[in-house]
């Protein structure tokens, strides 16, 4: 169901993260945020960094907006992305150093490089009884950003298969049967956020791509299981609500994992599957390299580019922006075509001003093919001359 998109040509939005302002330094932990709230350092601070999120975003002229993934702690590498549902939900206990036979895909195995921070800082807990939603608090969450703006809020998760291959299971000792177990789970959680009238639902980095692009396919784990997973953990959530799948190529303190950018190409046949409104691409790292082939493969869903970087604080110029749009007009038509970052900029990732102003040459970018194709234009307040402060400006 398209909500936020609906009745938009070139919308603009970002991933999801932001980067913490300096004086943020209440983290939530393990803690119910429904208990965290009722501490008034922790609620204050929390309240007032959604609030500066937000306001960045409509001062930047986006059409729908995000929490700035505001309730994951300052860690290494943004860390609390992979642990803040395991902490949160039923079946998870205790606390150990993340541990994967041969390592993790780009990641250093040994010290001297700012990646093996990301192994000696990843501790989870272990997977000890049946999964259930316990404390995710989705929709409190939402709600604390939704009814601080007029515009829509998108909420995005984590998705099951990368909580489940994060920790120890010692209860199923199956590893699909535990990735269903959390995507069943994390539907019934959504759902409760669709029901309360969240716009967007995003769903984020399933390892369809990822499976697909590097040939990683067994028996057990496939790009056809993932599909299977991400499908179950949003069945009938289309019909309520917008949803989005998004994928990129990594962020763990805005480092790239790969020493060149992988092609989506091997993958598509299976994204074109699953039950989404919009997929999302990381296309600006790349240079827009698959645009051609994403534009002929995928023709029933909403297609979300990345036009600004993540991994870089070169602020791209809103010319470089709308010359990456262009580019993708070629083969995606407008009416189909979402802007957006690569992935998201607040994992350990830039200061607060780099973001801004690359979601500020998302819009004026965007704003430039509007204007060649004679569409309503958004409006940046931070790139009206009126409220320069330089004098005779």
């Amino acid at each position: 169901m398209y909500t936020a998109t609906a009745n938009l040509v070139l919308p603009t939005s970002i991933i999801g993260s932001l980067p913490r302002p300096a004086w943020y330094t209440q983290n939530l932990g393990a803690r119910d945020f429904r208990d965290a709230m009722v501490d008034r350092s922790y609620r204050e601070q929390y309240l007032d960094a959604v609030a500066v999120y937000l306001r960045d975003q409509e001062t930047a002229g986006l059409d729908i907006v995000t929490d700035g993934d505001c309730r994951f702690d300052a860690d290494v590498a943004g860390h609390n992305w992979f642990s803040y549902a395991p902490l949160h939900m039923d079946g998870f206990a205790g606390a150990r150093p993340y541990r994967v036979k041969g390592g993790l895909a780009g990641i250093p195995q040994k010290p001297g490089h700012i990646l093996h921070d990301v192994l000696e800082t990843r501790v989870m807990p272990d997977l000890v009884g049946p999964v259930g939603r316990g404390r995710l608090r989705y929709t409190a969450l939402w709600k604390a950003a939704q009814r601080q703006t007029g515009k829509p809020v998108k909420f995005g998760t984590i998705t099951p298969e990368l909580i489940a291959m994060s920790v120890r299971d010692l209860h199923y000792k199956d590893l699909r049967k535990s990735i269903l177990a959390v995507s069943d789970a994390l539907n019934a959680e959504l759902h409760e956020l669709a029901d309360a009238g969240c716009p967007v639902i995003q769903m984020e980095e399933p390892q369809i791509h990822l499976l697909a692009a590097k040939g990683l396919s067994d028996a057990l784990l496939n790009a056809k299981f993932m599909v299977e997973v991400f499908n179950n953990t949003v069945r009938g959530l289309r019909a309520k609500t917008e949803v989005w799948c998004h994928t990129c190529w990594g962020n763990p303190a805005a480092q790239r994992l790969f020493a060149k950018t992988p092609s989506y190409a091997p993958a598509l046949e299976a994204l074109n599957e699953v039950d989404a409104d919009v997929i999302t691409f990381e296309t600006c790292s790349s240079g827009g390299m698959d645009l051609e082939a994403i534009g002929k493969r995928m023709r029933d869903k909403k297609v979300c580019i990345g036009v600004v970087d993540h991994h870089t604080l070169q602020v791209e110029t809103p010319e470089q922006v709308a010359a990456l749009i262009r580019k993708a007009l070629e083969h995606i038509p407008a009416e189909r075509l979402v802007l957006s970052s690569d992935c998201g900029m607040g994992r350990e990732g830039m200061s607060r001003r780099h973001a801004f102003y690359k979601m500020v040459s998302i819009v004026q970018g965007a704003n430039l093919v509007r204007r060649e194709r004679g569409l309503p234009q958004a409006r940046c307040l931070a790139a009206e001359t009126r409220y320069s402060m330089i004098e005779g400006e």
